[in-house]
């Protein structure tokens, strides 16, 4: 909801006020106009920073409530669990982007590994072979709670059926038979482990319309030697006159960024259990705090680093507590020391 206000400065001459209508007829008159934008929301609308503060806390408790009470489904009986074997289809997670930091190896080589932090990630639906495509089961996944407000009745009956709070990102992962989980799970960093290679997908950063040496890398033509206003042109566009047409897929300006982009094979470094931090190698696509889709790889020469993984996800009930890092064999560690003698 937005509100617009504009206030007026009149001049006083004695004890009479010059009216608005008498300053449009004399504009000198007029000393300013003030234009004023008021944005709020209905949340924060006649609220105090103290009503607001309660507000945000009895949300909290009440998620807290929903997860730990009789609204999870995860009190009833567990469905059965599988052994993992080769070729089967894991669940992914939905992931923040905190940011990008250097690691080194234990040989000295440098390299840049993006952060990704697991917030609230839980399962949210099971849809079977006839209810998703007729090929695969799949599991529904929301991560990063938000407010009961911003979703309408029937998102919320799904979340309900749940026993989770609504979810910011709701998102699909495609599924074997045997990596099917309860809905009403939590899902956690330690679902991937150090050494492993991942598939990343999100939205990429929007650039707007933009040339043909911006989207597409083109070199341009040259500045001087009889060209005029063709420096960042792309040139001809058509193939001649036999075709007489531009064919599909032609390289030209247009919409670049703010489309869904995959970034096959990075690898894990190190997985933080306490915050639920993974440290990717390399960059993926989207901005900072964006939500992303982690998954393990579909690459063919990387599957295989995909050995007994913790299936079909990691339980803490179960699996029992980790260290507060994890790290790759290959990955120097700070803490430790760099130099012995003998």
């Amino acid at each position: 909801m937005a509100a617009w206000s504009c206030r007026f400065l009149f001049l006083l001459r004695g004890t009479r006020v010059i009216p608005p209508r008498a300053t449009a007829e004399r504009p000198a008159l007029l000393v300013g106009c003030i234009r004023t934008v008021k944005t709020t929301t209905w949340f924060e609308e006649n609220l105090t920073e103290d009503n607001q503060e309660y507000m945000r806390k009895s949300m909290a408790e009440e998620y807290r409530r929903q997860t730990a009470e009789k609204l999870n489904p995860l009190k009833d009986e567990p469905w059965p669990r599988h052994e993992w074997t080769e070729g089967s289809r894991r669940v992914g997670l939905v992931a923040v982007k905190l940011g990008m930091v250097p690691v080194w190896t234990k040989t000295g080589e440098r390299h840049v590994v993006t952060m990704l932090q697991v917030q609230d990630c839980h399962i949210i639906k099971c849809l079977s072979k006839e209810e998703h495509d007729g090929h695969s089961a799949a599991l529904i996944v929301g991560g990063k709670n938000v407010s009961p407000f911003h979703r309408s009745e029937k998102q919320m009956e799904v979340f309900r059926n749940a026993g989770v709070p609504p979810k910011q990102k709701v998102t699909t992962f495609k599924v074997s038979d045997s990596a099917i989980i309860k809905p009403g799970t939590p899902l956690y960093a330690a679902h991937f482990r150090p050494g492993q290679y991942v598939d990343v997908t999100g939205k990429s950063i929007g650039k707007g319309f933009q040339g043909v040496m911006k989207r597409w890398g083109f070199k341009g033509q040259p500045a001087t030697h009889g060209q005029t206003k063709t420096h960042r042109r792309p040139g001809a566009s058509g193939p001649g006159g036999d075709p007489a047409k531009v064919f599909k897929g032609k390289k030209m300006p247009g919409q670049m960024g703010n489309s869904y982009i995959t970034a096959y094979g990075l690898k894990i470094w190190r997985v933080n259990t306490k915050y639920n931090v993974l440290y990717i190698n390399g960059s993926v696509p989207g901005h900072k705090n964006c939500l992303l889709k982690v998954r393990d790889t579909v690459l063919p020469s990387r599957r295989s680093t995909l050995l007994n993984p913790p299936f079909p996800t990691y339980f803490t009930e179960e699996d029992g507590d980790l260290d507060e890092d994890l790290y790759d064999e290959d990955l120097f560690v700070h803490t430790e020391p760099s130099l012995t003698l003998t």
